[in-house]
């Protein structure tokens, strides 16, 4: 079986509709942008789809808590790269680390990590992670050094933005 990849990305449009009067890309749609981005490529690179398993199995993850970091603006009309990757699980979450790239990934706009649970939809609470999505969960986990939000933003600017 082939190795799977741990770092995912696609590329993305900024809307009009979703930018300021000042043409960048608002706030709150950074993680819009960047939650569609990680569904679309768990499906085409891993065939997970969380809808599927909601209808289907009754269960899915629910966001437990979000932090990002806007580093650089996206604006109307650009083509930005948006990279993602697992970097930590537990019996009952995940974290995943989102990145937002201009097209070309020289210069990063945003950084954001999430924290989901898994859920069971019918009882409303939180459910552990079976046997088969551990291990599917070790095979595309990412670790990074950093053990905070903000060492990481710090890191990621200092290498990335030269």
């Amino acid at each position: 079986m082939d190795e799977l990849k741990r770092e995912l990305e696609s590329n993305m449009r900024v809307q009009y509709h979703d930018c300021d009067p000042y043409n960048h890309l608002n706030n709150s749609r950074y993680i819009d942008y960047l939650i569609a981005a990680r569904t679309e490529q768990l499906i085409e690179n891993y065939n997970f789809d969380t809808a599927k398993l909601a209808k289907s199995e009754g269960i899915g993850w629910v966001l437990a808590q979000n932090q990002i970091s806007y580093l650089y603006p996206a604006v109307w009309s650009e083509i930005v790269c948006v990279e993602t990757r697992l970097i930590s699980f537990s019996d009952s979450s995940l974290v995943v680390e989102a990145l937002m790239w201009d097209e070309f990934k020289r210069h990063l706009k945003a950084i954001m990590w999430t924290v989901l649970v898994h859920f069971n939809i019918k009882t409303q609470k939180s459910i552990k992670h079976s046997d088969e999505y551990k291990l599917f969960f070790t095979s595309i986990c990412s670790q990074i050094e950093e053990s905070t939000f903000e060492e990481r933003v710090k890191i990621l600017k200092a290498i990335k933005q030269k």
